[in-house]
């Protein structure tokens, strides 16, 4: 299937792995441009030579999400390097688990308004796209109650609330706002692995209850992503794509 993807410009917050990286490969698989941010300015340099060596123009900078003015500058600069921006997506999360006060601040500083300013950054380069397109990542852990109910759950279940609220917003400039909702997913550095290094009783529980007796891919989410960002994919806005392998019982 043609996703329509080809010399189309994304722009990609956190981006150089996990998740994000094998969004951005996948971006890059189907012929678009990709830029990429992250904290760690040797990943960030990496990952875009990757993207490169897949035939494809690709840009990347190191920043802080949780900086505006750092966010804005790399959107801006993005859209300069490819000429405009037709797909944002944010993915970015402190992954901050908890209920104090500094889950808090980190959750809304970094999950939230790293996407409130990502998105006002980008709206006007997406406007000027005859293919625009947001996607937000949330988690399931933003619609059902789980273990990172507190802090996480509650700001995932914002930004899904959020992309609704956009998606109608946005329709009238012809730009399509989703989210993306991921259960559990292992990869090299990520969450789960760091628990099942640290926490056995926690990763064994949790993979006991996944129906498909195994955790999701990054690449598996990355597919969901591509597509529902995509051209193909142009009737669906203010949709919550979940990709859990049927862990959740909510309707």
């Amino acid at each position: 299937m043609d996703l329509g993807l080809k010399g189309k410009r994304v722009a990609i917050t956190g981006g150089s792995k996990g998740i994000g990286r094998a969004i951005a490969e996948g971006f890059a698989e189907e012929g678009a441009s990709v830029s990429v941010c992250a904290r760690n300015a040797d990943e960030v340099t990496a990952t875009a030579a990757a993207l490169a060596a897949k035939g494809v123009k690709a840009f990347g900078k190191a920043l802080d999400v949780a900086d505006p003015s750092a966010l804005k500058a790399w959107i801006d600069a993005s859209a300069a390097e490819f000429g405009g921006l037709d797909i944002l997506v944010c993915n970015v999360s402190a992954l901050a688990v908890g209920d104090s006060a500094d889950s808090w601040e980190k959750s809304f500083r970094t999950d939230m308004m790293h996407t409130v300013n990502a998105v006002a950054a980008a709206v006007p380069f997406l406007e000027k796209s005859d293919s625009a397109s947001i996607v937000l990542i949330s988690s399931v852990s933003g619609f059902e109650i789980d273990f990172a109910a507190g802090s996480y759950g509650a700001i995932k279940a914002a930004l899904i609330h959020y992309s609704k609220g956009l998606s109608r917003q946005l329709v009238g400039k012809g730009i399509r706002v989703n989210c993306v909702s991921p259960g559990n997913t292992y990869f090299e550095g990520g969450i789960w692995q760091n628990i099942e290094k640290n926490m056995p009783d926690l990763f064994a529980s949790t993979l006991k209850v996944n129906p498909t007796g195994k955790f999701g891919t990054a690449d598996e989410v990355a597919s969901g992503v591509v597509f529902i960002a995509s051209p193909k994919a142009g009737r669906i806005s203010g949709t919550n794509l979940v990709i859990d392998g049927a862990l959740t019982v909510a309707v």
